[in-house]
């Protein structure tokens, strides 16, 4: 099928938005920006059409108008030049929030605390998403604007309405939930009560219910292609927040549209691959999935009127793209003072265009498997979910980039559909685990994986309430005592509170500094803790590091490291009997590599899963630099990423210059990658040596700015 006959989301692979203002009916040059669309050689256009502001004369009088609106129509006349441009067109919506006409007309539409006072965001009030307002107004208004103008489909942020922090008691959530459930509304958070467990279920399933709704009504109304997808944004902290089950939210899924446009001070640029990679291993690796992307400043603060610098963008979206995300630029506003902004997309795009073909249409390879889920988030989270939960992970991931390990982000009720080519399954404080999900765990181990498990996992049932031990301690080989030690919370420095001054030992078990457990740590027996530790008693395990009791750091004459040994555990390791390597980590050592980016604790949890997969790596890649590594196939290739996260700064915003970083030198394991073997890099433009030998493909990168892409071609 040429792609012409493909429907929008499967051929719109480049995207642009400008984000009207109020102000922008009187300012907006369709000039400026279609030579803006011709000169990035974008396919698609994301137009804003209704929802809290109108850009077209709405028969809804409560829909509001753009203040410089009048009768003229914007965003049709938009539309009309995007396709006379051969572009796609999506109606872009904001549906969350109302003024005060609307509040006046329709109070009971809208989410309200315990004594009725009106949920608030600014000057707007928040609509409740069990209202008529999202089963019965928002579906009238795509079909005004389907019968106005026929846009490709419909792309909404901030559709999911109140965040999870906050209970609406109005008439249509008491009445709702009280028909599903058969009790009355929980009175506060409380996540010790099954009904405020049930009320959190509740709303996960009412927004997969309003994502259906939508595209049920879009697709009546424009056609089978005419689908409605709310913006989802990736980051794992924030789908509590927002009440977005990814999971069932991408199952079927046609297109995604990921709202993350920047980076954090907390994840850094690798984040975006991670997002995409998460995002892909759910949807299907044949999903397209546009980023919005900032094109303004945003970083430490929002500058929506100045320009993000060149360096940080590129990097940015070169995460992205090295995660199987397309590009999509993003200003806010049609007209700025600050033009430099509008020269920034020009380079990503058009080196997209130009290598299209090896950034889409292929599946990633990787041996690691980084497990997650969204109930671990919930209900071992529940009111700490990035410390408790969610930074485990993250410092997991950060230490297998350092590694420079290819990794997937894998969900915990997929891991019994994982190919063969993962060895290792990593469940980084993976509390919350079903007994269907662990059985899959013990599957896996049973076929020869290996697994690596810290913290408590397993040690919660699906309501993240304790069990008497883990669900996997067969697997681990340790069973829980049902203490523990520390916290979880940030590392706090006070100089006259210490208890907090501990570290783990290596063991006899380790004592060879030649193990691969001690790679880059010969030379000390010792590294820091500072966190918590699950208290363990090894039982088919061997305990290959043990637990050093806190000290006084100060006055320094008492600082003194105490050499009487424990017997505590904090890492065990063992042979599976089915041949797989199986080690557990009961310190916290990941949500430190997380927050603190200790080189100790990072350097440790990737030696961890080295030493679980002993079989030789599908990449290794030698170099000075902190550079994050992807590996992906396709029919007649082979295709390496590999992304600077390199940054002078490590304030968001303000990478204003790259530092290149190389030589590099690539090697890649496949038995096919035999005798002559074309490579090409695509940043760089040129043809590359490979060397093969034995299955291996040996390249030479000689400099990276913000990223490489190198092509091995695949005989046959």
């Amino acid at each position: 099928m040429s792609d012409a006959a493909l429907p929008w989301y499967r051929r719109t692979l480049r995207w642009g938005q400008t984000n009207l203002t109020e102000t922008d009916p009187e300012r907006y040059d369709p000039e400026l920006w279609r030579a803006q669309w011709k000169a990035t050689r974008i396919q698609g256009v994301i137009v804003n059409a209704g929802g809290i502001v109108a850009y077209y004369p709405s028969a809804f009088p409560l829909q509001h108008r753009a203040s410089h609106l009048g009768d003229r129509d914007l965003y049709g006349e938009i539309v009309a030049h995007a396709r006379a441009d051969g572009l796609s067109v999506i109606a872009r919506m904001d549906s969350n929030r109302a003024g005060e006409e609307f509040y006046a007309a329709h109070p009971d539409w809208f989410s309200c605390d315990a004594d009725g006072a009106p949920y608030r965001a600014g000057a707007a009030y928040i609509s409740c998403v069990n209202s008529p307002y999202y089963d019965e107004y928002l579906p009238a208004v795509f079909r005004e604007i389907i019968e106005r103008s026929a846009p490709d489909g419909f792309a909404d942020n901030s559709w999911a309405g109140l965040a999870s922090h906050q209970i609406c008691y109005c008439t249509y959530c008491r009445t709702r939930f009280r028909d599903a459930v058969g009790e009355a509304l929980p009175a506060r958070r409380d996540w010790d009560d099954p009904v405020f467990r049930e009320w959190v279920r509740w709303n996960d399933r009412r927004r997969v219910e309003i994502w259906r709704q939508n595209t049920a009504v879009t697709t009546e109304a424009g056609g089978p292609d005419c689908v409605w997808v709310g913006m989802l944004h990736g980051d794992l902290a924030d789908q509590v927040k927002r009440f977005t089950d990814l999971r069932e939210l991408t199952r079927d899924a046609k297109i995604l549209f990921v709202d993350h446009q920047r980076r954090t001070q907390r994840d850094g640029f690798a984040e975006n691959a991670e997002v995409g990679k998460r995002l892909h291993q759910l949807a299907g690796w044949d999903v397209l999935m546009p980023e919005s992307q900032a094109m303004y400043a945003a970083g430490a603060g929002f500058f929506r009127s100045t320009s993000m610098p060149e360096a940080e963008v590129r990097v940015w979206s070169a995460s992205g793209t090295a995660g199987g995300i397309q590009p999509w630029w993003h200003h806010i506003s049609a007209y700025h003072e600050d033009r430099r902004q509008y020269a920034t997309a020009e380079p990503i795009f058009t080196f997209h265009e130009r290598n299209e073909r090896y950034l889409t249409d292929r599946t990633p390879r990787a041996q690691v498997a980084v497990v997650w889920s969204q109930a671990n988030s919930y209900f071992h989270g529940r009111d700490d979910v990035d410390n408790t939960a969610v930074a485990p992970n993250r410092g997991m991931v950060a230490a297998l980039r350092r590694a420079r390990i290819p990794y997937l982000p894998v969900h915990a009720d997929d891991v019994a559909g994982l190919s063969e080519e993962i060895g290792v399954l990593v469940l980084p404080d993976l509390a919350v685990m079903s007994p269907e999900q662990c059985e899959a765990v013990r599957a896996f181990a049973a076929r020869g994986g290996s697994v690596v498990a810290t913290g408590q996992t397993s040690l919660k049932d699906a309501d993240g309430q304790l069990l008497d031990d883990f669900g996997l301690a067969d697997v681990l080989g340790v069973s829980a005592t049902g203490s523990s030690r520390g916290t979880v919370r940030p590392y706090a420095f006070d100089i006259e509170d210490w208890q907090r001054h501990d570290y783990l030992r290596f063991d006899d078990a380790v004592a060879d500094e030649s193990s691969p457990l001690r790679s880059r740590l010969a030379g000390t027996t010792i590294l820091a803790l500072g966190g918590r530790l699950e208290g363990v008693r090894a039982v088919d395990a061997d305990v290959a590091a043990t637990y050093v009791e806190p000290f006084p750091f100060y006055p320094p004459e008492l600082a003194w490291l105490r050499t009487e040994p424990t017997s505590t555990p904090v890492l065990t390791v063992r042979e599976h009997p089915a041949g797989g390597r199986i080690a557990y980590l009961a310190a916290d050592l990941d949500r430190a590599a997380s927050r603190d980016h200790r080189p100790d604790s990072l350097q440790l949890l990737g030696n961890v899963v080295r030493w679980a997969h002993p079989a030789p790596p599908l990449l290794e890649v030698d170099g000075a630099g902190d550079i994050d590594c992807h590996v992906y196939e396709q029919d007649s290739a082979l295709v390496v990423h590999l992304v600077t996260n390199t940054a002078p700064s490590p304030v968001p915003g303000s990478l204003h210059e790259l530092i290149p970083l190389g030589p590099f030198r690539v090697q890649v394991r496949d038995p096919r990658l035999t005798g002559e073997i074309r490579g090409r890099a695509l940043v760089a433009d040129t043809d590359v040596t490979v060397s093969t030998d034995a299955g291996t493909a040996t390249v030479e990168v000689p400099k990276l700015l913000d990223h490489e892409i190198v092509v091995l071609g695949l005989p046959g």
